[in-house]
């Protein structure tokens, strides 16, 4: 059994918070400039130019990425053989959450009821999803993620049916929709299987993987690929002006589901695509 406390906790999340907005992540950086290299658009060039150039200033400056600095969001792996001390894991990681939105002067956009609006002013509680694995490391990843990208994320029960190919036209047909509200070029998160909660799930998880890893399994590969390929040629762009580069990646995660049911969900990531991964 190994000790970890909660006081650590509340350290590292708070410096992987704060890092998650200020600095664009290096795959995500390299993919968009990338994309710049073959766009054709004049204007989808220039306004890739000027992401990359608001990228340079935050890092520079240490100041956020963007004004919306979102709903954080925390994916854990609790190894069976850790023993938190000094409090409770919820408890520690919102600690972490308000302290780096004060360090990190991050906007407060967190309301404590989704009716009568009033703001916590720390940016807590964030989303928690807790995954126990085998082990002694606690493995948490912050995702801080704004309205604009997750007002566009969408679901939908299709019939086992549709395939492969009512997927892909739920996802374009999603990215389409969403146009330039979420800030593209996007990357998307896709959640096929489960049942109609863990299909968003999935798609949300699915953001933090690395830019051009692909599924384990080829079937879901080729379909991330051929997802990838339908979305930047769907005419969207950067920022909805037009062009090629209206995709970073696809990435999808999968689960079994009932012989009924194909569920599906999209989440939308920014071109930020703010994450971090702490490991203790």
């Amino acid at each position: 059994m190994r000790d970890i406390a909660a006081q650590d906790i509340s350290a590292a999340v708070a410096a992987a918070l704060v890092g998650a907005c200020v600095d664009l992540p290096a795959d995500v950086e390299s993919a968009i400039r990338d994309l710049r290299a073959r766009e054709p658009d004049a204007l989808a060039q220039d306004t890739l130019d000027t992401i990359l150039r608001n990228a340079d200033i935050a890092r520079a400056r240490h100041l956020p990425l963007c004004q919306d600095t979102g709903v954080a969001t925390a994916f854990v792996e609790l190894g069976a053989e850790v023993h938190i001390t000094g409090g409770l894991l919820p408890d520690a990681v919102n600690e972490g959450i308000r302290r780096g939105s004060r360090d990190g002067f991050l906007r407060r956009s967190i309301v404590a009821d989704p009716l009568q609006r009033v703001n916590t002013n720390d940016n807590a509680p964030g989303t928690l999803y807790v995954l126990p694995v085998p082990g002694e490391e606690l493995r948490i990843s912050i995702a801080p993620k704004g309205a604009g990208c997750e007002n566009m994320s969408r679901s939908a029960m299709l019939k086992p049916g549709d395939g492969a190919g009512g997927i892909e036209r739920f996802v374009v047909d999603t990215v389409k929709l969403a146009n330039g509200n979420p800030c593209p070029p996007i990357v998307a998160g896709v959640g096929i299987g489960g049942d109609f909660a863990m299909c968003a799930v999935l798609a949300k998880k699915a953001l933090l993987r690395t830019v051009g890893e692909r599924h384990p399994e080829p079937l879901y590969a080729g379909l991330e690929r051929t997802l990838l390929a339908a979305l930047n040629a769907s005419g969207v762009g950067p920022m909805g002006f037009g062009g090629h580069a209206t995709a970073i990646d696809v990435f999808i995660e999968k689960a079994p589901c009932h012989i009924a049911s194909l569920p599906v969900a999209v989440c939308i990531n920014c071109h930020a695509a703010r994450h971090k991964t702490i490991v203790l």
